[in-house]
């Protein structure tokens, strides 16, 4: 069983007896000698920890799955770029302002293709997340992402996103450079793209700051990743402004990965490493490798107007329902 070492404040309330477990198993390896064998107990131990996370985790609920989603030692867009691809060389500025940090983008080889690679970033420190304005782009990050996208599209580069953010940013300064024409633009340019596009949501997917990536022909979640049009404690304030509502909401909004598949939001689910990404990152890049390469094989036999009209029907389709009175 993977041993992470983690601070008590990245340890979730409903971890807390898994990582006690792992911290007493830890101890007994560190007082094992040659005289003195604990390997009996640590067995045991190991099992009965194996056997918690299972069932603690077999029962989340929404509200806790919205806790790993925004987990601070999960796995980052760069940390991914690092698990999947060779040669990535990032690219910088929307050649109108600024560079903004909260987005990152790069060409880069993934397996057998030149890819383009565009995701939301935070920081896994108090400076970085001010640097990265903890992963809320502003106008220039999306107007960075078009630009990319369109050089991709220009090369048939299959473009590969990763979501993760709590939305764009709403401050002045954004608003004033024009945060709502910038998103709806990269809506616009994403729908048109002459290349496959594969959207991975590898955290949290908040509002139109998650969209404006997420204009693709698959659209993938990771386990404990969420996606929705608002967090549930806006959604609490808004309908009950009882911030104790925070759990109901979570439920009532649908955002986790299996409802979005049963709504036909998202096409697949990918599972991550036992007990969360933030356990072992690189077993579940590797579970994105897999689930990426068998997505890109069926999408590079279409021709340019075969994913333009597939993407568009996609999309067309989402919010369709049955009137059981009809």
């Amino acid at each position: 069983m993977t041993e992470p070492v983690v601070s008590d404040r990245q340890v979730l309330e409903f971890e807390r007896p898994i990582i006690d477990l792992e911290r007493k198993i830890a101890e007994l390896r560190g007082l094992s000698t040659a005289t003195v064998d604990f390997s009996s107990e640590i067995r045991k131990l190991e099992q009965k920890a194996r056997k918690l996370q299972k069932e603690i985790f077999a029962e989340l609920s929404a509200h806790q799955k919205v806790q790993l989603a925004r987990h601070p030692g999960r796995p980052y867009t760069l940390d991914y770029v690092r698990l999947l691809t060779e040669d990535f060389v990032e690219l910088h500025g929307d050649r109108s302002f600024h560079d903004d940090p909260s987005i990152v983008g790069g060409m880069a080889r993934f397996d057998a293709w030149e890819v383009l690679v565009i995701g939301h970033q935070k920081g896994k420190t108090t400076k970085e997340n001010l640097h990265r304005n903890f992963g809320m782009a502003r106008p220039e990050g999306y107007r960075k992402a078009t630009r990319l996208m369109r050089m991709a599209s220009r090369f048939r580069r299959p473009i590969i996103c990763f979501i993760d953010t709590a939305g764009a940013y709403p401050g002045k300064g954004a608003e004033e450079r024009g945060q709502a024409e910038a998103i709806a633009k990269s809506l616009q340019v994403m729908a048109s793209l002459a290349c496959p596009v594969i959207a991975v949501v590898i955290g949290e997917g908040g509002s139109g700051g998650a969209l404006a990536l997420g204009v693709a022909d698959r659209i993938l979640m990771l386990e404990y990743s969420i996606y929705s049009v608002i967090t549930p404690e806006g959604c609490a304030s808004i309908l009950w402004r009882d911030p104790a509502k925070v759990p109901e909401a979570a439920t009532q909004l649908k955002l986790t990965a299996p409802d979005l598949v049963e709504l036909g939001i998202c096409d697949e689910v990918i599972p991550e490493a036992s007990g969360g990404a933030h356990r072992d990152a690189a077993i579940t890049a590797a579970r994105i490798r897999v689930a990426l390469k068998r997505h890109l094989r069926e999408l590079t036999k279409l021709s340019p107007d075969e994913l333009i009209e597939a993407r568009y029907q996609k999309f067309r389709a989402m919010g369709k329902f049955l009137d059981p009175q009809g």
